[in-house]
């Protein structure tokens, strides 16, 4: 998983820094009028656990994830088919 910044150009994202393959699923988070968010003390302190895990490398993949959403939810993987998340 890749983390990048971009901007709109011509009415199309284009992102800074990083070369990604023709086809790649991109998540798309954009700022509004507001500009931010608000966390509570406790989500604030949840995040910033967060963050320092990651740093340290301490990490879950992306196919970890959803082998175990998979399993949860008794989707069937092994056939070639993703869930729609």
């Amino acid at each position: 998983m890749k983390v990048a910044t971009g901007k709109v150009v011509g009415g199309k994202v284009v992102v800074e820094g990083v070369t990604l393959e023709e086809g790649t699923s991109v998540t798309v988070l954009a700022k509004d009028d507001e500009g931010g968010f608000t966390l509570t003390p406790e989500e604030e302190a949840e995040l910033l656990l967060s963050i320092a895990e990651a740093d340290r490398g301490e990490t879950v993949s992306a196919e970890e994830v959803l082998a175990k959403l998979a399993r949860r939810h008794g989707w069937h993987t092994s056939r070639g088919v993703s869930p729609r998340l």
